[in-house]
This record gives structure tokens, C-alpha cells and sequence, in this order.
């Protein structure tokens, strides 16, 4: 049989070798990951993917960056679906929900961004810094919009968070002190809501129902109420739930 004109076979070739770096690692895992065997699946010569890939730690570090991608539109789609003053809760929940509904959807590519299961892979932190920053954006951003209207509980934080020597802060040289709270609330509200996701993709979170949507709806209330003032009182109790519910 006749093979295709290069062209018409060669069109769009990086995503081509991206979708099915990510058969493989659907199939057999991120560890088994094989330049040789992209190929052979696509019938290519291996060369063909150095030409855009020029080794397997390329390919990773640009599925990853893909990953980060589409997890950060995700949640900011769901945060920017509640617009407008007096939805900053709403869109607080919205964002955790679409955390935890992408990370279910895409098991996979929420495995490969938060660890490390390809063999000596290092990622290249400077390359990928931004669109990790951009993942955590509809989160930060809504938690900057609390602590703008005065309803971010900084003095409820259980010790000092930030290193501002970590390399993650290094773009946060000229932040001030409330920036600095909005980013060490972010981020243990990130870790919170990251571990109970983690556990339940991986099969072992403890029993909560049929699955863990009921203790993960319950860990949003309880950071809410730890970290949001209520705009009608100044006690800092909110509501034990929101508006925004599961799809």
C-alpha cells in the first residue's frame, strides 16, 4: 500500500507524537515512555520526532506544560463563570470544583505534572514556572479579590508559609505583605484540596460514600470558613455551604 504524501502524513506532527506520548503513558504508564515506540505507532522513523522533540525529556517537559495548560483554563473557565461583585465565594468554589472535576477527567496528565514517574526526567523549573504559575491563577485571583474587599482572614494562617528565598517566589520580589498572604493562603488551600485529590485518583482515599465528592465538597466549607470573613458580620463564619454544587 501506497504511504500518503509526506506532507499530508507529516501535518501537524508534534501533536501527533503528543497524543501518543499520551496513549503510551494511558496504556503503560509515564515510566514506559519510548521515543522508538511513538514511531513505530504513528509509522515514522524515529528521527522524524527529534526534528521537533530532540529527546524524550523534551517530549515530557512540553506534555507537561500542555497539562498545566488546559488544568489552569479549566478552572479559570469555571471561575469566570460566576462574574460580577458579591460572586467572589461562588467563584472561590467554583474554582475548587473544576480542580478536583479536571484532575478525574485527566488522571493521567494530573500524575505527570505532580510527580516525578518518568525516570530521570528533571523538569526545567524555569521553563515551566509560568504555566504553573498560570495553573494556581484562578485561585490566587480570587483570593486576591477577597483580601481586597477585606474579607481574607491573614491572621487565621497557623504559621509564617512563604520562603521568600524558594525559587517559586523568585516573581514575587516586589509583592507586599498582603500579596504575600494571599500567596501563602493560596497555596494551603492548593495543598488541602491537592492532597484529598490525590488520594481519591490514586484509590486510596478512606471511605467517604461512593466516592469523594461529599469530603471534598466538605473540605471547601471548611476552608471557607476558615479563611473568608462573612460580608455581613465581621466574625469571620460563613455559611456552611455555597451556591455553586458539583456537575
Amino acid at each position: 500500500m501506497a504511504r500518503p504524501p509526506k506532507e499530508r502524513q507529516f501535518a501537524n506532527l508534534p501533536e501527533l507524537i503528543k497524543d501518543a506520548a499520551w496513549r503510551q503513558i494511558t496504556q503503560s504508564g509515564a515510566s514506559s515512555l519510548s521515543l522508538r515506540g511513538i514511531a513505530r505507532d504513528l509509522g515514522i522513523t524515529a528521527p522524524a520526532i527529534y526534528n521537533y522533540f530532540p529527546d524524550r525529556d523534551a517530549l515530557v517537559t512540553s506534555l507537561i506544560a500542555d497539562a498545566y495548560a488546559s488544568f489552569g483554563d479549566c478552572q479559570l473557565a469555571a471561575r469566570d463563570a460566576f462574574a460580577g461583585q458579591g460572586k467572589e465565594l461562588d467563584r472561590l468554589r467554583a474554582t475548587g470544583l473544576a480542580y478536583r472535576r479536571w484532575a478525574l477527567d485527566h488522571p493521567h496528565r494530573y500524575l505527570l505534572i505532580f510527580g516525578n514517574p518518568v525516570p530521570g526526567y528533571e523538569p526545567p523549573m524555569e521553563e515551566l514556572l509560568p504555566v504553573m504559575m498560570r495553573s494556581l491563577g484562578a485561585l490566587v485571583g480570587t483570593i486576591a479579590e477577597l483580601h481586597a474587599l477585606g474579607r481574607l482572614e491573614t491572621g487565621r494562617l497557623p504559621l509564617p508559609l512563604i520562603d521568600t528565598d524558594h525559587r517559586f517566589f523568585s516573581l514575587l520580589e516586589n509583592a507586599d505583605e498582603g500579596m504575600l498572604a494571599v500567596y501563602a493562603i493560596s497555596i494551603a488551600v492548593w495543598c488541602r484540596v491537592h492532597g484529598l485529590v490525590s488520594l481519591e485518583i490514586t484509590g486510596q482515599l478512606p471511605l467517604f460514600g461512593e466516592d469523594g465528592a461529599a469530603l471534598y465538597r466538605f473540605e471547601l466549607d471548611a476552608i471557607c470558613r476558615q479563611f473568608i470573613r462573612s460580608p455581613e458580620d465581621d466574625t469571620g463564619v460563613i455559611p456552611r455551604t455555597g451556591t455553586v454544587r458539583e456537575p
